[in-house]
């Protein structure tokens, strides 16, 4: 079973990038889960506010 990128997911994931001094460049793991979590927020996929 797998579960897609939600925004608040992608959110969760910057905040600990940041926090642990890990990559934030536009190619990192935490902007990648942020490309991901907009795209099933706009194609209905289980993103945006509960």
């Amino acid at each position: 079973m797998s579960k897609q990128m939600t925004g608040s997911d992608a959110s969760r994931i910057q905040s600990s990038q940041a926090k642990g001094g890990g990559n934030m460049s536009s190619g990192g793991f935490a902007a990648r889960a942020q490309s991901a979590g907009a795209r099933n927020a706009n194609t209905g996929g289980g993103g945006g506010k509960k």
